[in-house]
């Protein structure tokens, strides 16, 4: 089968770590009888100093032929002006808006040779295993008005947080139908004692529940959610949650897994279905940013990237074999005990970002 896949390196360690899944990528190719070809563009800071532009038209482009699109990471000190009208982060916000893109998954597992190499204890982590849901095109990285101005008294600013109930259905729905092959339990995460959008979260994600009775809902505030992240995380099976807070506790979930060079994340225009082999449109990268402190020097992890390109086989592609292989060679990799410096446990000894998508291919082969 042929596939065209989008490849959107970005900034900082992007082009390095991407570069690592588009070589699984040939070799899953290789193996399985696939051909995959590869349509670059520049997007982030390097498309805005080329462009004066986070998104040009020509990468927006390149996405929307796609069968999917691989992203790197985009932003950077280069380009952290807070007066800037034009910012890296334009990049990834434009891509999800112009391809639809609403339901961010986040899979959180904690493989049991990593146990070391989170602060939390390993008896708290041992067996936990669950799936953010993040929403991705509402709430206040949307909302308007979004602006600042001067006044006599100083400056003011605002963001608008705004929900519909479509938006909040639809995510919803998400959770529940992945819920199905899991666990079958919800967890949604709001803030209802304070903010009205989270009691049209709650009052509709209830409302979406009683479609589901095969799988439990429960409703949980967002300050008690990030404390049970990291004292029992074992709890959940499926957590779904608005933009922002979605974006904020899936960070710190990364202390869950050991490190957030772990974690990948698929970004859908649709409902997934594995059984029917349905696809649906996807943007894949892991949820680390560009780290520019250690780009270039060969330190970044691929992992969550090479993961991130696992996702998009069995999501977008349909090919679930292939998924498999990737994450099963990810497994025996650091069973055998290879490390890159994020999660060497303060070793002095550890893979370069090269060395560990090697090793990641050999076990494939």
């Amino acid at each position: 089968m042929k596939f065209s896949v989008a490849v959107l390196p970005g900034d900082g360690i992007g082009p390095e770590v991407t570069q690592e899944s588009v070589l699984i990528l040939d070799e899953i190719g290789k193996l399985y009888g696939h051909e995959f070809t590869y349509a670059y563009g520049p997007v982030g800071g390097v498309a805005i100093d080329s462009f004066g532009t986070a998104l040009p038209a020509e990468t927006a482009k390149i996405a929307s032929k796609a069968d999917a699109v691989l992203f790197g990471a985009v932003g950077g000190p280069k380009w952290d002006d807070p007066s800037a009208a034009v910012r890296p982060e334009d990049g990834i916000l434009g891509i999800r808006r112009h391809l639809k893109l609403f339901a961010n998954l986040r899979p959180v597992q904690v493989y049991p040779e990593l146990l070391e190499a989170s602060p939390i204890k390993p008896d708290i982590l041992k067996g936990a295993d669950f799936l953010v849901i993040r929403e991705l095109t509402g709430g206040l990285y949307f909302g308007k008005p979004k602006k600042r101005w001067e006044t006599k008294t100083g400056r003011q600013s605002v963001d608008t947080l705004k929900y519909s109930e479509t938006e909040i259905r639809r995510i919803v729905r998400v959770a529940f139908e992945l819920a199905r092959g899991r666990r079958k339990l919800v967890t949604s995460v709001d803030k209802a004692n304070v903010l009205e959008t989270s009691r049209l979260w709650r009052q509709v994600a209830t409302e979406v529940a009683s479609d589901y009775p095969d799988v439990a809902i429960e409703h949980m505030l967002v300050d008690t959610a990030a404390m049970q992240l990291v004292s029992n995380p074992k709890r959940f099976d499926v957590v779904v949650t608005e933009n922002m807070f979605g974006d904020i506790l899936t960070d710190e979930a990364a202390v869950v897994s050991g490190s957030m060079g772990m974690l990948p994340s698929a970004s859908l225009a649709g409902i997934p279905d594995l059984d029917q082999g349905k696809r649906t449109r996807g943007l894949y990268e892991p949820i680390h940013g560009s780290a520019p402190d250690i780009a270039g020097k060969g330190l970044a992890n691929p992992t969550a990237s090479i993961l991130s390109a696992a996702f998009m086989l069995r999501y977008s592609l349909s090919l679930g074999t292939e998924a498999m292989a990737i994450e099963s060679a990810v497994a025996e990799v650091l069973r055998e005990g290879y490390r890159t410096a994020d999660i060497a446990e303060g070793a002095s000894d550890h893979l370069s970002t090269v060395e560990m998508g090697s090793q990641i291919l050999r076990r494939i082969r």
